[in-house]
C-alpha cells in the first residue's frame, strides 16, 4: 500500500492488484517475429560529473541490462535514441557503448545486435555540406563495421536542416547503401520523437516522405534489411508495409499500436524494434512465444494490457519518453537509482511518474511487486507526497 497523487489534486491510497507476469529465459527461435529492443543506458550516480555536460555511464550495469533482454529472447538494438542518442549521449560515449555491447554479444552465439550509425558527432550548421554528411555516416559506419557490427542508419539531424529537395536524400543513402558490408536496418523517427527530424526524406507530408523512402529502398533492396518507422500512426505504417519490395522488412517503432502490427493481418505484419520493449521485457517476451506457437489469442492478453502503459510513457512531448523507460528499471530493479544521463530523470511530472506505476501494474510488468512499493513510496515521499507509517 502506497500514497499516490492523481490529476485531480488529491492524494489517496493504491494497492497493487496484479500478479506480474512469469519471467522466463527463451531464445529468439521460438519466436516467429524478430524482436529488437532498444536499450537504455544505466548512469553511474556516484560520479564526479555534472550531468548536463559530461555523462557518466555504469558499464556493468548497462551491460548487465542486455544480458536481461538477451535472456528473454530480444535483440539488442544498440545506441538509439532510446539510450539517449542526441540527449545526453554523444557520440564519443555511443562508440564506447557499441564497443562494449558488441563485445558482449560475441560471447554469446545467436543473439542478435544492431547499432546505431548516425552524423550526431556533425552539428547541424550553414556551414554542413551533403559530402559532410556521407563523411559523417562512413566515420560511424567504420567504427561500427570495424567490430564486427550490422547497421541501423539512423536518421541524421544534419542532413534534415541542411537538404534542399529529396534529391539530397537520395544522394546520402544511395552514397552510403552502396558502401555497407551487410544489409541494414534504415530508420525514420518522426518529429514527435525529435523535433529537429521534420520534413525528413524532403517532404511536410509524411506520405510525400514515404515516396522517396520507398524509392531509396526499391534501388538499394540487397542492402535493406528493413526500415522501422516511429510515426506513431498505424495506418501510415500498414500502407508502406504493404508497398514495401518482397524480402525487406518492416520494423514497427510504433509504440502506440504495437501490439496489432506485430499480429499482422491477411496480407503481412511487422517485426519489431521498439523502445517500450526494454520496459515491458517480460510480458513481451511472454506474448510473442505464444504467437509463436499460434496462440494468437494469448498473445494478445499478454501484450494488450502494457498498450495504455506504452501510450502513456510515449505520450507527448514523446521525446522525453526514456524518463519512463529507465524509472521503470528502477522499479524493478534492473538499476539502484533513478538517475540519468544529462539529468532526465526530471523531465516527467510527479503525476506522470504515478499514473506510469498505475498502468504498469494494470499491465503486469512491475517484477518485483514489494520491492516497486518499496521505491515508489521512497521517490514520492521526495516529491512531496508523505506515504503511510
Amino acid at each position: 500500500m502506497l500514497n499516490l497523487p492523481y490529476a485531480d489534486g488529491s492524494v489517496s491510497a493504491y494497492e497493487v492488484k496484479n500478479v506480474p507476469v512469469e519471467i522466463a529465459k527463451r531464445d529468439a527461435a521460438g519466436f516467429n517475429r524478430i524482436a529488437y529492443a532498444a536499450a537504455h543506458v544505466v548512469a553511474d550516480p556516484l560520479a564526479d560529473n555534472d550531468p548536463w555536460l559530461a555523462p557518466a555511464i555504469d558499464w556493468d550495469k548497462t551491460m548487465a541490462f542486455r544480458h536481461h533482454l538477451w535472456d528473454l529472447g530480444f535483440g539488442v538494438a544498440e545506441a538509439m535514441d532510446t539510450a539517449q542518442r542526441g540527449m545526453g549521449l554523444g557520440w564519443a560515449e555511443a562508440r564506447e557503448l557499441i564497443e562494449r555491447a558488441l563485445k558482449e554479444a560475441r560471447g554469446r552465439p545467436g543473439v542478435r545486435i544492431a547499432c546505431g550509425a548516425g552524423t550526431d558527432h556533425l552539428a547541424p550548421g550553414p556551414d554542413v555540406t551533403i559530402d559532410g554528411i556521407i563523411a559523417a555516416y562512413e566515420e560511424q559506419i567504420e567504427a561500427i563495421e570495424a567490430h564486427g557490427g550490422r547497421i541501423i542508419l539512423m536518421a541524421s539531424r544534419a542532413l534534415a536542416a541542411a537538404a534542399k529537395s529529396p534529391d539530397d536524400y537520395r544522394r546520402v543513402y544511395d552514397r552510403i547503401l552502396s558502401q555497407v558490408k551487410e544489409p541494414v536496418i534504415i530508420h525514420w523517427l518522426g518529429e514527435m520523437f525529435d523535433p529537429a527530424l521534420e520534413g525528413y526524406w524532403g517532404a511536410a507530408d509524411h506520405m510525400a516522405a514515404m515516396e522517396v523512402a520507398i524509392d531509396v529502398i526499391a534501388a538499394h533492396t540487397d542492402k535493406v534489411d528493413g526500415i522501422k518507422i516511429s510515426l506513431l500512426s498505424k495506418e501510415k505504417e500498414i500502407v508502406m508495409r504493404r508497398r514495401l519490395p518482397e524480402g525487406v522488412r518492416m520494423y514497427t517503432g510504433d509504440d502506440f499500436n504495437y501490439a496489432e502490427l506485430i499480429a499482422g493481418d491477411e496480407q503481412g505484419y511487422s517485426d519489431a524494434l521498439l523502445g517500450i520493449f526494454d520496459a515491458i521485457a517480460p510480458a513481451a517476451s511472454a506474448a510473442l512465444a505464444a504467437l509463436g506457437a499460434g496462440e494468437e489469442k494469448r498473445f494478445f492478453e499478454l501484450l494488450e494490457p502494457t498498450v495504455p502503459l506504452s501510450r502513456h510513457i510515449f505520450k507527448a512531448p514523446t521525446r522525453f519518453y526514456k524518463t519512463g523507460v529507465v524509472f521503470l528499471a528502477y522499479l524493478n530493479g534492473l538499476q539502484d537509482h533513478f538517475t540519468m544521463v544529462g539529468g532526465q530523470e526530471s523531465a516527467r511530472s510527479t503525476l506522470h511518474l504515478a499514473e506510469l506505476f498505475r498502468l504498469a501494474d494494470a499491465g503486469r510488468v512491475l517484477i518485483d511487486p514489494d520491492l516497486a512499493v518499496t521505491r515508489m513510496r521512497q521517490v514520492m515521499a521526495v516529491h512531496g507526497v508523505s506515504q503511510p507509517r
